[in-house]
């Protein structure tokens, strides 16, 4: 770990070095109720706020960072790095098409039924896609709806925000915009000769 550049007082050098171990040594995303835990008894007079943005302005030119994901604070490798590391770093099991899209609505319908899952999708929901976000720990029973049968209600996960590096569900993409997107791919996929809408030249 770099060292922490000193103050007059020492204080947030301090504060500094402690957040900056208990973000490195959990495995987990650090809450700042940890953080302030943390502060508070080691006697250490400096507000998490400051703390976090101190040992996030060390690491402001280094090739890893200490970002907000799932509502607590992680080191993670810069995103300009990931091409450079694909091939030395295991990467996690790839979700298939239809557990990508079973996340999808999971993440902006929840908690959902099966039954509404399928709906959306159009198509039903194999147990195999079920079963391979479960096991990735990226859903979860999040409780029965209240109609005959009382089915399953399903959620996503602290781990599925990790995963994403996402703060919370409110960070998640507006919906308005995939559906923008792919209102431009198929626009672009009808054009004749190949050619993108707009006379720009279609490439890939």
């Amino acid at each position: 770990m770099a060292p922490c550049i000193m103050t007059d007082s020492g204080t947030l050098d301090r504060a500094c070095r402690l957040v900056e171990a208990l973000v490195f040594a959990s495995p987990e995303p650090v809450k700042p109720s940890s953080i302030a835990e943390l502060l508070k008894a080691q006697s250490v007079a400096v507000a998490t706020d400051e703390a976090v943005k101190a040992v996030r302005a060390l690491y402001a030119d280094h090739a890893i960072e200490m970002v907000l994901a799932a509502g607590g604070w992680q080191f993670r490798t810069r995103p300009e790095y990931a091409s450079a590391l694909t091939k030395v770093v295991e990467k996690p099991r790839r979700l298939s098409r239809g557990a990508m899209e079973t996340l999808a609505i999971v993440a902006y319908h929840q908690p959902c039924t099966r039954a509404e899952i399928e709906a959306i999708r159009g198509v039903s929901l194999g147990q195999a896609i079920l079963d391979a976000l479960l096991e990735d720990s990226l859903i979860a029973p999040k409780g029965r709806k209240e109609v005959p049968g009382r089915p399953v209600l399903w959620g996503t996960t602290a781990h599925f925000l990790e995963s994403f590096a996402l703060p919370n569900l409110a960070a998640l993409p507006r919906r308005e915009d995939f559906l923008l997107d792919r209102a431009s791919t198929e626009a672009e996929d009808d054009a004749p000769d190949g050619s993108a809408v707009g006379g720009t030249e279609q490439t890939g």
